[in-house]
């Protein structure tokens, strides 16, 4: 007997949480068994009680206390900032790279050659140049971000047939409305996926950023989490973390539906 609608939606609701459910259940396990030790990993009762003062309490109530506002906007405001730089400067190059074959010639090479030096051999290079603060965080942000735009757009523009750009010209379509009327849409799923990508990329390297030092972030908290040894605090603000930048991506989802026709055919 087949499922009737509400109960499929039901049940697709609950599909997301099953691996977080099974997680917390093995984690609450090993830690009432003895076979996690609190100082590697503490019980789930105690990483809930510090994140609860952490974001509710008022500031001086306890260590962290009334904290997360603060750093969230901190963090927020770099991710922001570079993903923004990257998609200015990824989308644009991207989009030219998989239509001219010249652009594509001068870049592929260089691109692809820079995207294989890990970014934490960018750290101290660029705290040389910018020092500890907002810039090195939103430089290494920005950098990240940049090579998963620009491939996908490039990769989304070069599989669009020529075909429909021809038919546009027929139609009168110039070629500036021509890349909001024809590239953009065709391109739209590879264009998603890069931006996608990219904000994920930003929140990690957010961390590495904000482990250079700054006062304020969600990567500054793990970081001075870890030099006093509070292991519960390192879990809250991974924890923090993955949700943020889980809320960033559904709103990045949410606001390219809403700006593009072709973005809500998308699932």
């Amino acid at each position: 007997m087949e499922k009737s609608d509400p109960e499929k939606k039901t049940w697709r609701s609950l599909l997301p949480w099953i691996i977080p459910v099974l997680l917390l259940c093995t984690w609450a396990g090993l830690s009432r068994s003895g076979l996690l030790p609190p100082y590697l990993f503490p019980h789930p009762s105690d990483v809930m009680q510090t994140g609860y003062s952490y974001i509710f309490h008022d500031p001086g109530d306890a260590p962290y206390a009334g904290r997360f506002v603060v750093d969230l906007w901190a963090s927020s405001t770099r991710v922001g900032a570079g993903f923004l730089l990257a998609t200015l400067v990824g989308l644009p190059l991207g989009m030219f790279s998989g239509r001219l074959a010249v652009v594509h010639g001068v870049l592929d090479h260089f691109v692809n050659g820079l995207r294989a030096v890990p970014g934490i051999t960018w750290l101290p290079l660029v705290m040389v140049w910018f020092g500890i603060g907002t810039f090195t965080t939103v430089f290494l942000v920005a950098l990240a971000a940049f090579f998963p735009v620009y491939l996908n757009a490039a990769a989304g523009a070069r599989q669009i047939d020529p075909i429909l750009l021809h038919a546009g010209a027929m139609l009168g379509v110039r070629k500036v409305k021509g890349v909001f009327t024809i590239l953009l849409p065709a391109a739209m799923p590879h264009l998603v996926t890069g931006l996608r990508l990219g904000l994920g990329i930003s929140w990690a390297y957010l961390v590495l950023g904000e482990l250079t030092g700054v006062p304020n972030g969600l990567g500054a908290v793990i970081m001075d989490a870890r030099m006093l040894g509070r292991v519960d605090m390192i879990v809250v603000g991974m924890i923090l973390i993955a949700v943020v930048g889980r809320l960033s991506d559904r709103c990045l989802v949410g606001g390219l539906k809403l700006c593009f026709k072709s973005a809500r055919r998308m699932r």
